[in-house]
């Protein structure tokens, strides 16, 4: 897929930040680490520099640099929802996302060489980003949005 394939589309729902409600308790962390059973998390908590905590998540970007570098296609955008999804089988280890990803937010799994990166907790029995479900100061939460 290539930029001009892109069409005005809506996300079904986007994970949005507060970061006054945050209190680096890596709750989100735990309950990704959870819901993957066992990966690396692939949403991280990092203080900036003005000693705010600040989740880190996988924006599912409205021009996803991911999906371009790949050279693999296992990264793609999904027409019904726009999430930015990864196909395990199809990538080939090569980490182009991961350097081309502009908020540092792929990584490699520490447990099968692959790509960690947010699913939105698709595959899970609720079916929701489990670091919203699990937040227990409500500073993540899921929103709509247009993008395009």
């Amino acid at each position: 897929m290539n930029r001009n394939d892109i069409k005005k589309r809506e996300i079904s729902n986007r994970i949005q930040i507060d970061r006054d409600k945050c209190i680096s308790c890596l709750g989100c962390m735990s309950a990704c680490i959870v819901a993957h059973e066992g990966h690396s998390p692939r949403n991280r908590v990092v203080i900036s520099t003005n000693k705010k905590s600040s989740p880190i998540f996988c924006r599912h970007c409205d021009l996803p640099e991911c999906t371009y570098t790949c050279m693999s296609g296992a990264l793609s955008i999904d027409k019904e929802t726009g999430f930015v999804l990864y196909n395990c089988e199809q990538c080939g280890s090569c980490f182009m996302c991961v350097m081309a990803c502009p908020y540092g937010v792929l990584r490699p799994d520490r447990l099968d060489e692959k790509v960690s990166k947010c699913d939105m907790c698709i595959e899970t029995k609720e079916k929701t980003p489990q670091c919203v479900a699990r937040c227990p100061m409500g500073a993540i939460t899921l929103e709509k949005e247009t993008v395009l």
